[in-house]
């Protein structure tokens, strides 16, 4: 957002709604300890605190500037509008790439260009859609509410051998690589997210209807578990947010939906005893990598808190829009959490060629649009989306574009987007059996 005039009234109540929002989140931050206080007030304030604002009214209209300790001038591209709808927050980590690989930097690129492309970005819909820019990253304390701090440190310290190899193996079963950006571009995607969860809450305290956010990120998280990198994933973007949610913004209860055609075993194994987070998977039965049985419900305090739906291969929108009705949106009902956190894995879609599901288009469509009216009936409209996989750059980037117009409420491109003469039939009645077992189980 660039800097602008405005009307000194304007620039009033906009100052005071950014600002005094993050006073009320410092004063919330009382429970942490000393540490985490002073990381949370870092991260709350960063721009304040770097820089000096200078306000110079001439009649009804007052311009505004900022520049850092070095001179150099700065526009306030973090702090949303008051009319925003969407916010997104874009990490492409174009260091992070593997020749070749599946999980490459063209993901991002992909869809940022077709949202320009279909005009949905703040060049064509003005101040409704807004990229979040210049976040910070998110610092290794923020990391290590999810991760072991010695898996943290050992990823620093190989960095230093993926400068001199160009590319190392970090885990093998994906395969997991890293360049020698990897380090610091996963704390700059963690931390995007973080910053929408920091500007979606802010705006839910004084809108009936904030923004909802998308981070479009990379790498993607859902895999990486509290020990270290799986699956293409670093660092549990979601679960990282998850717990920055709880300690920094007292939103204790946190719903999880992952619907990446993958289970998402290191977001379930980071909460899988903890009873105020809410995991819901669905994913394609026997994918990689190999985890998320429904009999995984949850253990010890956290028993009941995870529900995994693994759908039968060849199911598709029907089932999914099933899934939604008898599963998802009962489970979000009678969990009545604070803030929904959303894995969006694009890799069901039948396009993909890492696994055998046939979303389309109009079946993200639906669970964007059915997610954001959950999340505006349960808890004040808070909800953040996390890019996890999607390896068809068109059938992801079209995705995500009838994500953003769910989103803003206007009609689905899927008959655009979506070619029927691909589609065979869905296995319904094992979808049915699966949603039955499911139901039964978490009584619902």
């Amino acid at each position: 957002m660039e800097l602008r005039a405005l009307p000194s009234s304007a620039l009033s109540e906009h100052l005071i709604s950014c600002f005094v929002p993050r006073y009320i989140k410092i004063k919330n931050i009382c429970k942490l300890n000393l540490e985490e206080k002073a990381a949370a007030m870092r991260r709350s304030f960063d721009q304040l605190l770097r820089f000096n604002l200078r306000c110079s009214a001439k009649g009804d209209s007052a311009t505004v500037s900022a520049s850092n300790a070095h001179g150099m001038e700065l526009s306030f591209s973090n702090i949303p509008p008051h009319d925003a709808r969407i916010l997104y927050s874009v990490a492409p980590s174009m260091g992070h790439n593997k020749e070749n690989h599946p999980e490459s930097n063209l993901r991002v690129p992909a869809i940022v260009n077709a949202l320009e492309a279909f005009e949905l970005t703040s060049k064509y819909r003005g101040l409704e859609v807004f990229e979040m820019q210049n976040f910070p990253p998110a610092s290794v304390d923020d990391i290590a509410r999810v991760h072991a701090r010695a898996y943290v440190a050992g990823l620093e310290k190989a960095m230093s051998k993926a400068t001199d190899e160009g590319i190392i193996f970090i885990d093998g079963s994906g395969p997991t690589y890293a360049t020698e950006t990897t380090f610091q571009e996963s704390l700059i995607a963690a931390g995007a997210g973080l910053s929408l969860v920091d500007s979606v809450v802010s705006a839910s305290i004084n809108s009936p209807n904030p923004p909802i956010g998308f981070a479009l990120i990379r790498p993607p998280g859902h895999h990486a578990i509290p020990n270290g990198p799986m699956g293409f994933c670093v660092f549990g973007n979601i679960a990282v947010a998850a717990r920055y949610a709880q300690h920094v913004h007292g939103l204790s209860r946190v719903l999880i939906i992952d619907f990446d055609v993958h289970h998402g075993n290191g977001t379930c194994d980071a909460f899988y005893d903890d009873p105020n987070v809410f995991f819901l998977s669905t994913h394609q039965v026997g994918s990689y990598p190999g985890t998320g049985k429904i009999e995984q419900v949850g253990q010890g305090k956290g028993e009941g808190t995870t529900l995994n739906l693994p759908l039968p291969g060849g199911s598709g929108d029907y089932a999914m829009r099933c899934v939604f009705d008898e599963v998802i949106a009962p489970c979000a009902q009678r969990f009545k959490p604070d803030i929904i956190l959303v894995s969006a894995g694009y890799d069901a879609h039948v396009l993909d060629p890492l696994a055998g599901l046939q979303f389309t288009a109009g079946t993200y469509y639906m669970l964007a649009s059915s997610i954001k009216q959950l999340a505006k009936e349960l808890c004040k409209g808070r909800c953040v989306f996390f890019l996890e996989g999607g390896y068809n750059l068109q059938s992801l980037s079209h995705s995500v574009v009838d994500t953003f117009r769910a989103f803003l409420g206007e009609p689905s491109l899927a008959p655009e987007f979506d070619d029927p003469a691909i589609l065979y039939e869905e296995p319904l009645s094992k979808a049915k059996q699966v949603i039955q077992k499911v139901k039964h189980l978490h009584s619902l």
